[in-house]
């Protein structure tokens, strides 16, 4: 089936309450402070699925399993927060469920959440499907976007790569290798 060019669709994933601090704000947002994260996913496909989806939303339980691990009653912080031995301690005493990441901003989750579909998309549809946009949000008032079309899917042809197959280096090109750079480090490790 052929999928006419502007065909997408969305999923939301909601009710992460987690806390973060941005310690190199002046104002108040240098202190922890929390919220109930929720991720908007926009996806797009070259063809439909056998089953006349652009994404099954069933299949993307694996992706809602990596949002509850990094942001359900978790404490993110950045990687150079000077107080990130602290929090370590305070992790391993069990008073947090800490998750440093390279930033805890929503502009940088939703990229990071962005790259966690595309990992899911491109090993099990092979190219044919992949997510554009993620819009992350902290409250009804404040969200923010991370947009862009993987390089891997521009080409319009679907990969003849077995799913559990890498793909070669001499498959990739420089945009792909931005997609994976792109992804932040996370701790612990999923």
């Amino acid at each position: 089936m052929s999928t006419p060019a502007g065909h997408s669709c969305s999923k939301r994933f909601s009710d992460y309450p987690c806390c973060h601090r941005q310690w190199r704000h002046r104002g108040h947002c240098r202190f922890v402070h929390g919220y109930s994260r929720s991720f908007t996913c926009w996806f797009r496909a070259h063809h439909l699925d056998a089953h006349g989806f652009v994404v099954d939303f069933s299949s993307l339980r694996d992706l809602e399993q990596r949002l509850a691990e990094q942001f359900d009653h978790t404490f993110l912080v950045n990687a150079d927060d000077p107080l990130l031995e602290q929090w370590r301690s305070l992790h391993e005493q069990g008073a947090l469920d800490l998750r440093v990441m390279t930033n805890v901003g929503m502009e940088a989750s939703a990229e990071l959440v962005w790259g966690w579909a595309n990992e899911l998309l491109r090993a099990r549809d092979h190219g044919r499907s992949c997510c554009w946009r993620v819009e992350a949000r902290e409250n009804e008032k404040n969200a923010a976007t991370f947009t862009r079309t993987p390089g891997w899917f521009g080409s319009g042809a679907p990969s003849s790569r077995l799913p559990d197959e890498p793909p070669a280096m001499e498959d990739l090109n420089d945009a792909d290798l931005n997609d994976v750079a792109a992804i932040p480090e996370i701790w612990p490790a999923p």
